[in-house]
Parts: structure tokens; C-alpha cells; sequence
């Protein structure tokens, strides 16, 4: 028998907790520790309460399942990628035969060890970190979310991903659809090191460098779990949390560096310098916005100063202030604007994760109870959410119940839900002309209800003119909008004729 596959004493321990927040009652994540098949896996399930569990508890279990008979001489890797596979099949079935679990999909991280061979497998932002006996931190999965995308494409950097608001939103999860890609590798390793497996609530609260700290100062596995729970706990605990530490071999005392190692091994990317978040989905044609300087600050010097133009008189000064606010307010506005559709697309595919929580609307397919039909609000949002799960359907629906005339329609609720169906199927003109409908119907009837879903219409119909490419268009919604966002009247220019609406907060 090789090295590679000789036995090799295993310490394991873990710690799994629901952690403070009240918006999340039950711990959603789920762990397996199999010293026994040397199998270990952590899941955190997304959908909300029960769905959520559920979907963690298949991955879990399928793994568990898969690795029953392993043995020594098979392939891990492949066993291990078509029980990830196995394990997106079945609660994807499930969630389409229980309308109760209609947006529940799980995360999942798995390692198997065979001597000195380590195999892992995952999908979605849960982690797996290698401690060297060097004392080298090495993360050996990368995030499959929207600002990992982003920092992998030279879009951003770690540190702006770290802090920013999307940081939450998987591009990728068990469940979510018919079929997954499953990232799964095997390499070699030394005795003395060691693994976590951790869940998104321990990587929110504890960076990657402090992570390094702690393992390395707490050689005590047990302690090292019960320190990272402290400290979630003591930063807000906002999500459930899980941690599953293993050490292949003895202990290893580490040699004291002046700071702490840390390899993005499996990262291939150049740091690129401070900027606005640019998705692949959508390049904004900014021609009279500057780009940004080493500080991060955005440049708004006008080019007539720079190059010996006209006297920098008052009036002057004036006209490019003017012109440089419109500017930056459209920068801002497009970039909600941005934000807005990215996160209609990825909670249309079921992976807008923290967004979508069992206090939503019920799923779309179930019947409505009579209390939800008399309640606006929860009727719209049953609509919008399945409007987000089957954009054409929806719109072939709602073409279908006006006589294929949905633009004559007086609702402007039914206008932006139609709109937004047609945004989502990449007909843009088609949704802009719904969404001008819209904010047309809301201004003959001014509500604070209405005021807010103004507000949205008119975001949606910027990214749609954007992602047309009329720039001409959208920065005319941006300058609309921003007279909402400003005015405590509301619509003086959009029109003449309506009434005044009330203040509305950006």
C-alpha cells in the first residue's frame, strides 16, 4: 500500500449554530462528519426555514449515502461529483413537487481524505481552507457569487468584495436548477495539515487572514471551533454558522512569522485598481465620466480647464458643476439601476440568497388563500415572484388575458410586472415602452404605494434603455428619476397635469 493511501490519524471537530438572527429561527446549515469513511461535508441551505433545512439535509445525506460501499481502489473524485450531482437532482425534484419548497437549493462543500490525497467537491460560496505545517492558509475553493465573479475578472478587488452589499448572492447552488457544474479536484498534502470546512456565516464575520491566526494560535481543534463562534457572536452572528476542522496526522508547532501567510491558491487574477462594480452582464458607455484615480475618487474636472479653455468665471464654474453632478448622479443611478436587474436575474434562477426568505409570498403555484387575494401587497408580490421564476410564460399570460393588447391596460401594477417579464427575456424596447405605460398610469393617480413602485419602473426602464444601448434614453429616466428621488412634490416635469406626490427616500 503507497503513502498516498496508508492510514493516517484523524482529529475532527465541529460546530454548527443558528446564530443571532431573528429573521432566520432554525439553522438552515447542515454538517457531516465521517471520520469512519473520512468523508466531511458542510451545507448551508438557502429558501428559508423548513425548505432551506430540507435542502441541506438531502445534500448531506446523498453523500453519506454515495460514500456507504467506497471503496479504496475507486475513484473518489468521480464518486464524490456524481453524489454532488445526485444530491441537485433530488431536491431540485423535490422543489418542483412541493410548491411549499419552490425556492429552496443548498451550498455544499465536501472532502474526502484517502491517506496524504485529499479530494473536494463544491458548490455555491461555502469554503474550504488548507492550513500547511508551514503555517500557509491556503483557500482551495473559490466562491461561485456574483463579487467573486467579479474580483476573479479584475472587476474589483478583495477588499471592495469584502464590504460590498451583493457579497451574499451565489451564482451557483444545489437545486437551483436541472443541472450543476460541480467543482471538483484531487490533490496531494502533508501530515500535520489541516482543513476547515466552513459555511458563509464563519467567512462573513472572521477574514481570511484572521483565520490564518487562529488556527494557527489555537492548536486544539474544539478551541479553535469555539473561538470562531466567539467571535461571530461577538460581530453580529447574522447568519447561521458552521465549522468542521481536520487535522491529518499530529499537531504541528509553527514557526512564528512577522505576519501571517496566506495563499489564494486556486485565484488567477491581477488586482485591479479601485472601481465601480462592472458586470459582465452590462458595459456602461460613461463617455463624460472620468474613470477613477489611485484614490478611488471619481474625477470630475472639467477637460475646458485642463487644456486652457474659457476664463474660469463664476457662471462657468456654475455650468460645469451643473453638468458634473448630472453626471455622477446618472454614474449612481445607472449603477442601481445595474444592480436592479442583476438582481432580478439571479432571483429569477432561485440564487439571490438572504433576498428571499420564507416570510416572502407564497410560491406561485399554490392557491392563493382568500385572505392573500385581498391583500395588494401580498398579491403583487405572489405575481412578481412568478413573473421572476417564468418571465415568458408570464408575459404570454398576461398578453393572453388583455387580447394581446397588455399596454391599454389601466393597472400600472399588471404594466410593470409585464415589463419586467419582457426585461428578463432580453426584450428591452418592448419592457421600456411598458414601464413608460407605467409611470404614465402612476402619475394620474398618485399613491405612496404607487410612489415606490414608480421608483422601481423607473430603474428597470434605465437598465432596459442600458442594456439596448441607448445611452441618449436612459440618461432621460436617470434625469426623471432623480427629480422624484429630489423633489418632495415628486413629478412637476415628468407631468404637468399630475398631482403632486409625496416625498419618497432614494
Amino acid at each position: 500500500m503507497t503513502e498516498n493511501t496508508a492510514a493516517k490519524t484523524l482529529e475532527v471537530a465541529a460546530i454548527t449554530d443558528r446564530g443571532l438572527s431573528q429573521k432566520r429561527p432554525l439553522n438552515e446549515d447542515s454538517m457531516l462528519t465521517d471520520k469512519e469513511r473520512h468523508l466531511f461535508v458542510v451545507a448551508d441551505g438557502v429558501g428559508g426555514a423548513q425548505a432551506g433545512e430540507v435542502a441541506s439535509k438531502t445534500a448531506i445525506e446523498t453523500l453519506e449515502e454515495a460514500f456507504r460501499e467506497h471503496q479504496p481502489d475507486e475513484d473518489a473524485e468521480d464518486l464524490l461529483e456524481i453524489a454532488i450531482q445526485r444530491a441537485n437532482d433530488s431536491i431540485y425534484r423535490q422543489s418542483r413537487e412541493n410548491p411549499g419548497m419552490a425556492m429552496m437549493a443548498t451550498t455544499i462543500v465536501a472532502l474526502h481524505l484517502s491517506g496524504l490525497r485529499a479530494t473536494v467537491g463544491h458548490v455555491g460560496d461555502s469554503r474550504l481552507y488548507r492550513l500547511t505545517p508551514e503555517g500557509q492558509l491556503r483557500r482551495e475553493t473559490e466562491d461561485h457569487s456574483l463579487v467573486e465573479e467579479e474580483v476573479r475578472a479584475g472587476r474589483m478587488t478583495p477588499e471592495q468584495a469584502a464590504s460590498h452589499p451583493g457579497r451574499n448572492v451565489i451564482s451557483r447552488a444545489l437545486g437551483a436548477e436541472a443541472s450543476v457544474e460541480v467543482d471538483v479536484r484531487t490533490f496531494e498534502i502533508e501530515t500535520g495539515t489541516t482543513f476547515l470546512l466552513c459555511s458563509d456565516g464563519i467567512t462573513r464575520h472572521i477574514p481570511d487572514e484572521e483565520l490564518s491566526q487562529l488556527l494557527r494560535h489555537t492548536p486544539i481543534l474544539k478551541d479553535a471551533c469555539e473561538e470562531m463562534k466567539r467571535l461571530c457572536y461577538e460581530r453580529g452572528a447574522e447568519d447561521n454558522l458552521t465549522a468542521v476542522l481536520v487535522r491529518v496526522g499530529d499537531a504541528v508547532e509553527y514557526v512564528e512569522d512577522e505576519e501571517p501567510t496566506l495563499v489564494r491558491e486556486r485565484t488567477d487574477f491581477q488586482t485591479a485598481p479601485t472601481q465601480e462594480l462592472s458586470s459582465t452582464l452590462l458595459q456602461r458607455p460613461f463617455n463624460d465620466v472620468a474613470a477613477s484615480g489611485p484614490s478611488g475618487e471619481r474625477s470630475t474636472a472639467p477637460e475646458a480647464s485642463k487644456t486652457g479653455g474659457p476664463p474660469d468665471t463664476h457662471a462657468a464654474r456654475k455650468s460645469r458643476g451643473a453638468g458634473t453632478t448630472l453626471g455622477v448622479l446618472f454614474l449612481l443611478l445607472a449603477a442601481f439601476a445595474l444592480a436592479f436587474y442583476v438582481g432580478m436575474v439571479f432571483e429569477r434562477k432561485g440564487m439571490a440568497r438572504r433576498l428571499v426568505r420564507a416570510s416572502a409570498a407564497p410560491s406561485p403555484t399554490v392557491a392563493p388563500t382568500q385572505a392573500a387575494l385581498e391583500d395588494p401587497e401580498v398579491r403583487f408580490e405572489r405575481l412578481r415572484r412568478a413573473v421572476d421564476l417564468s418571465p415568458a410564460t408570464e408575459a404570454a399570460r398576461m398578453s393572453a388575458e388583455s387580447n394581446s393588447q397588455p399596454l391599454n391596460s389601466d393597472d400600472p401594477e399588471f404594466l410593470y410586472l409585464y415589463g419586467r417579464a419582457l426585461l428578463l427575456t432580453d426584450r428591452q424596447q418592448d419592457a421600456s415602452a411598458a414601464f413608460d405605460r407605467a409611470i404614465q398610469k402612476i402619475n394620474e393617480n398618485m399613491t405612496p404605494r404607487n410612489g415606490e413602485l414608480k421608483i422601481d419602473a423607473r430603474l428597470a426602464d434605465i437598465a432596459a434603455r442600458l442594456r439596448a444601448g441607448d445611452e441618449q434614453a436612459a440618461r432621460a429616466a436617470a434625469a426623471d428619476l432623480a427629480e422624484v428621488i429630489r423633489s418632495p412634490q415628486g413629478q412637476a416635469d415628468s407631468n404637468a397635469n399630475t398631482q403632486p406626490s409625496p416625498s419618497v427616500s432614494p
